[in-house]
């Protein structure tokens, strides 16, 4: 079994750079079936979600070659299966993404039901409501969807809730729709944009994208694109928080400062220093961290996905912080490993009472999802002792080389083998 080891390992100091975003590359693969052309993309995250969507893609007939390390080329000619089996479905959420897309392309689709992290209750019904919309039929056998069509036809689709998947995957399956199809109550990620746009360049027409109202006017063929990801905001929000824990300054290249707002309104409110460049942040910290209150929204609200680094960050602040998580019911589960190592943490329903502590111990922890796995990473850098942080797969599906990263910058981190 893998392990991560850290030791306590004072101020990080010097320049890291941020991958392609995990959330955009993954929708983006799953697009990549809406032509029969080649689509080259570049920088690729070397994770392990990835190769989970590539296999994918390969299962259901594409071609994958990868040109480079940063880089790779998908060619969908043929689409010679249209089942997503559970074997990999199960592994990774954002496989239920190729639905749309191979509803766009084959009219027919047989998707087993997803799963992804343990972080609560994520229902794809808005996905289904939504293709019912389309003139798409759905049914449910045995755990997998099966949704056929004569043909997408544009139409009206209210989302009770500003779902990124669902978001996603409706504007795959419309890009090609007879007519015009109008998405109400959208999810405004940056991430979204990031598809509209590699879509468009496929030869699409969907407007609205980053606000609450997306239109997508559909036409009869796509083709092939070149076409580079956006970077990933929750990697850098991740190394952000390291800087400040530590007391060091980091210089973090790659990044969109304007992706990053809330995470850098936060982290100035405990007293960081930050300056915004064109595609790069430095953080500054003298390890003074001042209390504050933390609630999660969708974009542009202060994201889910930092809500384990922050928890963190505010159990070694002069005071008391309260965190309340709205966007899923389960997401607190970080606070008991958090609290084997020392912390004073007190969870009531979907929020955290956070008291800040001098410091905290090393311990044996286990990484419970993807993003409570790198705020254990970092929990271990500034607690006494060793810490040993087991289940270290999650980590591994968000943040490409986050050990050797860290190393850099003057981390005591290490893989072992148990």
């Amino acid at each position: 079994m893998e392990t991560i080891i850290v030791k306590k390992s004072g101020a990080l100091n010097g320049h890291l750079k941020v991958n392609g975003s995990k959330n955009s590359i993954l929708p983006i693969l799953a697009a990549s079936l809406l032509t029969k052309d080649k689509c080259i993309l570049h920088e690729i995250p070397k994770l392990e979600d990835v190769n989970v969507m590539c296999n994918l893609l390969s299962k259901l007939g594409a071609k994958i070659n990868r040109l480079d390390d940063n880089s790779l080329e998908i060619h969908a000619e043929n689409i010679t299966n249209y089942e997503a089996p559970y074997d990999l479905i199960s592994k990774m959420r954002a496989s239920f993404l190729v639905m749309g897309s191979l509803l766009s392309r084959v009219n027919k689709a047989r998707v087993s039901m997803p799963g992804g992290c343990a972080i609560g209750t994520r229902p794809i019904d808005l996905h289904l409501k939504g293709f019912k919309n389309l003139n798409i039929n759905i049914n449910s056998n045995r755990g997998y969807i099966q949704a056929e069509t004569e043909g997408i036809t544009g139409n009206h689709v209210y989302l009770d809730f500003p779902s990124v998947g669902a978001t996603e995957n409706l504007m795959m399956a419309a890009c090609r729709a007879k007519g015009k199809t109008v998405i109400e109550n959208c999810a405004e990620e940056p991430e979204i944009v990031d598809l509209a746009n590699f879509i468009n360049s496929m030869g699409a027409k969907i407007e609205g994208a980053g606000t609450k109202t997306i239109t997508v006017t559909g036409v009869e063929e796509l083709h092939g694109t070149e076409y580079t990801i956006i970077p990933d905001r929750i990697e850098a929000g991740t190394y952000m928080v390291a800087a400040v824990l530590t007391g060091g300054e980091l210089h973090i290249d790659n990044v969109i400062p304007a992706h990053v707002q809330p995470v850098i309104a936060k982290l100035r409110e405990v007293g960081a220093e930050i300056i915004e460049n064109d595609s790069s942040v430095v953080v500054r910290s003298k390890g003074i961290i001042n209390s504050t209150d933390i609630k999660t929204l969708p974009y542009p609200g202060f994201p889910t996905d930092m809500q384990a680094q922050f928890m963190l960050l505010l159990s070694l602040a002069n005071g008391t912080s309260i965190i309340n998580e709205t966007i899923f019911e389960n997401r607190f589960m970080h606070a008991n490993e958090f609290l084997r190592m020392g912390a004073n943490i007190k969870i009531e329903g979907n929020t955290a009472v956070v008291n800040g502590l001098n410091g905290l111990t090393g311990a044996k922890v286990r990484a419970t999802d993807l993003r409570a796995g790198a705020a254990l990473v970092l929990a271990g850098l500034v607690a006494e002792g060793e810490t040993e942080i087991s289940e270290v797969h999650h980590i591994k599906r968000g943040y490409a080389d986050i050990v050797e990263k860290l190393q850099t910058v003057g981390a005591d981190i290490s893989y072992s083998m148990q």
